[in-house]
């Protein structure tokens, strides 16, 4: 009876206010009247129309993409930075002012910037991408280290741990819980510059150019929607993916303890 309803709790009660704000969504552009705004159905049928012009596919391959190419290069560079920086004082008072100025620019105030140096290819959305994940992954790195409970570290050098051992066996288990995090927080931004991201990307297509080229080309504003309800679904599925690794037993270790 617990099961049922967990399943009831978890499914149902989500469906259930979904349906309601559908059902919302549809009325309201009923009595408003409006031509332009479309109706749930109008986007669904808008969904079909770039699935069955092959469109759909290729908008969103081609924004995954970019987001796995700037989102991979965040990590590689991200998370030993922010070991480093958490670990090394010296190196916390050199790097870290320098981060808390760039981190609070927009990735959209990088654009002409990225344009400039890597002209209207994928390398571009790639860097801005890459921009918006880096200082989240960064900034929870170094806090991971830096809060880290002292016992850990006092109960591994007591049986003679260090160096690479050290880091390997406790430093990097007690922090990943705060790691992860931060990963999940720096794809979900991550994602949500993949529009403007995408707004410099003339070539190869993607979720945020089928938004900016509907509206302009056409004021299609069922694809427009089309495109945004892909994107938060996809948003959605890629949180679910990173949540999956809060389940692994060297996640846990540091969660476990705490």
């Amino acid at each position: 009876m617990k099961a049922k309803d967990s399943i009831l709790a978890r499914f149902g009660l989500p469906l259930l206010v979904a349906a309601v704000l559908l059902g919302v969504w549809h009325f309201s552009v009923v009595i408003s009247g409006t031509t332009i705004f479309p109706t749930p159905w109008e986007v669904v049928k808008g969904i079909g129309e770039l699935a069955s012009h092959g469109l759909l596919v290729k908008y969103i391959v081609a924004s995954l993409f970019r987001v796995t190419w700037g989102f991979v290069l965040a990590i590689l560079v991200g998370v030993p930075l922010g070991l480093a920086l958490g670990w090394f004082d010296r190196a916390f008072m050199a790097i870290n002012p320098i981060i808390q100025v760039l981190r609070p620019i927009s990735p959209i105030a990088w654009i002409p910037v990225a344009i400039l140096w890597f002209g209207t290819h994928d390398a571009a959305p790639v860097f801005l991408i890459f921009l918006a994940s880096l200082f989240p992954i960064v900034v929870a790195s170094t806090a991971a280290v830096r809060n880290m409970q002292l016992v850990y570290l006092r109960a591994a050098q007591n049986f003679g741990l260090s160096g690479i051992q050290l880091f390997r066996r406790v430093i990097l288990p007690a922090t990943l819980p705060q790691i992860i995090t931060g990963l999940r927080i720096a794809l979900g931004i991550a994602w949500l510059v993949v529009v403007a991201a995408e707004m410099i990307a003339t070539q190869g297509g993607g979720l945020g150019y089928l938004i900016i080229d509907a509206r302009n080309a056409g004021k299609r504003y069922d694809l427009v929607v089309a495109g945004m309800v892909m994107i938060g679904l996809i948003g959605l599925g890629l949180d679910l993916l990173m949540r999956r690794l809060e389940k692994f037993d060297e996640v846990r270790w540091g969660v476990g303890q705490r």
